[in-house]
Parts: structure tokens; C-alpha cells; sequence
């Protein structure tokens, strides 16, 4: 747990016969709660500057590091990067909270960044982002709390939240009636269901979703978007990682999803803590930020469909044309972008490249 942190420990981390060291830096966010980056790194001294790896939600930084011939960070750090992964207020690896993202934009990222900025003694970094550590880092950088990150690298959803028409029936009518009997929701309820509700909610995904026997997967389906699976296509993933994912995804907290009701009826996103710090509506801000963004999708995403990103980057082409890049990836969906078996080769050069410009 945060509160029992030791001020920095290190550990060695082995992804199939790969193997990397990893340094845990614990940091502040803005409103003082206890969260941590993982400094990661391999063989040889990094070449290039450093890139923060920020997830999604109801995961943790390990989304970064399947069990593949060649996970993101392994690829990053051949190619020279000085790699950090962000474990925000979101990350499973932390208690349960009901989090919103106006908080991890104002709180988390801008403090990753600054103790990243510490740490190397630099003045300037990169970034990729995934989903809700996309849509939260995105708010965090448009309201120009990031300043000092120059390349973004998007991947699923940014600024602009479209999402299948059974997702949005879900998150309107679905989820305020889940709410009144928990406040989360959680994968991991199909391997360990602890109490009435979960058992119950366990049984409803065992009775709709038939697309495969593992049970978190399936789970995962049933919480995030619409399809059968939702976050990935089940060829991209390798065995090995079709079993490794039931660890890897846990509580998701109801007040995430009554913003995300918001910003889907909205159709970008919204803030909903009437903090100033932050526009009320930020399609309708000018970004303060420099940074350049790279859009990444998956062509088959069935959590966000491809439209998000293709409309966040004609959004801010408009405002600087042919600065910003957009990529809509053949034969991925969602997390598969980073977890498939052959991401290596069809997904990992193109993200690079990004990071290179």
C-alpha cells in the first residue's frame, strides 16, 4: 500500500528471457496522494531523453509489459529511451478510490512530469498515453498544467469520446442502476466474487458473454465498451497472455463512469469539478499547449470507435495544419495496440517513429 513505501526500491522485472530493472520513485500528486513511477532500465544507458507510459483505467502500468516476444518497454529502450511508467490515482496496484479524471489531470500527471523533469534533469519529455490516462493527461495538457512535454502520443481516445450505441445505453441507463448497489465495478469479480452484488453481476457476464472460458476477459467486456471481446481482438493476444490479463485488471470506480456518461453525451470531454484550473467544456477551449499529438487507434476498437481520435485530430489540425498525425491501425482494437502477440512489428515501429519526429 502507498503508506508503506519505502523511499525508492529496486527490484529485477523478467518478461519471458528478457529482462530489465526497475526503480520504484515514489512522488505527491498536487492534492498529496501517495503514488508512484516506475523508472525502468535495461543493458545499456539510454541515448534519448525520457517518455512517460501513462495507462488507462482499472489497470496499472503493466498494460506496457505482456508477456510477448517483445513487450513496449523493451522496445522503447532499444531504441535509446529513458523509460518511466506512471501509476496514477487509477492504477489497481493502489486502494480503491472514486476518482474522477478533473482530479488526475490536476493532481497526478502535471506531478509526474515534474518529478520525471527532477529525476533526469532535463527541461523537456514525451509522452504515451492510453485511454483514461489519455483522456485525463489530454485535459491536463490542454489546460497547459504539462508544459514541458513536447510530443504526445495518443492511443484510443483524446479529447473527442465517441463510443458504440449499446456503450452509450450502458453508461446512461445501465450504469446510475449498478451505482445504487456498489460503487464499483470490477473485472476481477469473475475469479473472486466477494459479497451479493459481485456474485450476482458475475453470473449476468456469464450469462451474456460466450466468447471465451476465461472469466475476466470476459468480465472486461461486460464493463468496458461493446464487443466480444471489447478491449482486444482474441487473435492478436498470445495464450500466455490471455491468462496473464486476469491479474491485470481490478475496481473501476462509478463516479469515473457518470463523467464518462457526460462527456459521451457531450461528444468530447468535459470537466465536472468546477475547478478552474480546467475548461467546463474543452472542445470549446483553445489548447494551451505546443505540443505536438500523434493519434493512434485501432481500426476494430470497440471501447471507442476509430471516429474519437479522427475527430480530436482534425480538431487540432484545424488549429495547426500538418503539425499533428493520425493512425488508425488494421486488425487492433483496443489494448491489443500494445499487448498483441505481433505489436512488435505491426504497431511499435509506427509508435516509435512518432516519439522520433
Amino acid at each position: 500500500m502507498p503508506g508503506d513505501w519505502q523511499p525508492f526500491s529496486m527490484q529485477t522485472v523478467a518478461t519471458g528471457d528478457k529482462r530489465y530493472k526497475d526503480r520504484i520513485v515514489p512522488f505527491k500528486a498536487h492534492d498529496g496522494r501517495l503514488l508512484e513511477l516506475i523508472h525502468v532500465t535495461g543493458e545499456k544507458e539510454p541515448t534519448r531523453g525520457p517518455v512517460l507510459l501513462v495507462h488507462g483505467a482499472g489497470v496499472r502500468s503493466n498494460i506496457y509489459r505482456a508477456p510477448v516476444r517483445k513487450d513496449f518497454v523493451e522496445a522503447l529502450l532499444d531504441h535509446g529511451y529513458d523509460v518511466w511508467l506512471e501509476d496514477w490515482r487509477a492504477s489497481i496496484d493502489f486502494a480503491p478510490s472514486q476518482w474522477t479524471l478533473d482530479q488526475a489531470a490536476i493532481n497526478d500527471h502535471p506531478a509526474a512530469v515534474a518529478k520525471v523533469l527532477e529525476e533526469t534533469g532535463t527541461d523537456e519529455m514525451k509522452a504515451v498515453i492510453h485511454c483514461q490516462g489519455s483522456t485525463s493527461f489530454t485535459m491536463s495538457a490542454m489546460a497547459g498544467l504539462v508544459p514541458n512535454v513536447r510530443t504526445i502520443v495518443t492511443n484510443a481516445v483524446s479529447l473527442h469520446t465517441v463510443v458504440p450505441r449499446w456503450s452509450v445505453a450502458k453508461l446512461n441507463c445501465v450504469s446510475p442502476i449498478l451505482s445504487l448497489f456498489s460503487k464499483y465495478l470490477n473485472p476481477h469479480w469473475g475469479v473472486e466474487a466477494p459479497g451479493l452484488f459481485p456474485k450476482l453481476v458475475r453470473l449476468l457476464v456469464n450469462l451474456t458473454h460466450h466468447e471465451c472460458d476465461n472469466a475476466v476477459c470476459k468480465g472486461v467486456s461486460f464493463t468496458y465498451g461493446s464487443g466480444c471481446p471489447a478491449l482486444w481482438r482474441h487473435e492478436n493476444l498470445n495464450e500466455a497472455t490471455h491468462e496473464w490479463l486476469k491479474n491485470e485488471f481490478g475496481a473501476v470506480p462509478m463516479s469515473f463512469f457518470h463523467q464518462m456518461a457526460k462527456c459521451v453525451n457531450k461528444g468530447n470531454l468535459v470537466s465536472v469539478s468546477g475547478d478552474k484550473g480546467l475548461p467546463t467544456d474543452f472542445a470549446r477551449t483553445v489548447p494551451k499547449t505546443d505540443a505536438r499529438f500523434a493519434f493512434f487507434t485501432g481500426e476494430q476498437n470497440l471501447c471507442f470507435l476509430p471516429e474519437s481520435q479522427i475527430r480530436s485530430h482534425a480538431y487540432f489540425d484545424s488549429l495547426r495544419r500538418g503539425f499533428h498525425t493520425l493512425h488508425v491501425i488494421p486488425n487492433y482494437g483496443h489494448l491489443d495496440i500494445f499487448m498483441g502477440q505481433a505489436a512488435s512489428d505491426d504497431v511499435y515501429p509506427t509508435l516509435i517513429e512518432e516519439l522520433d519526429r
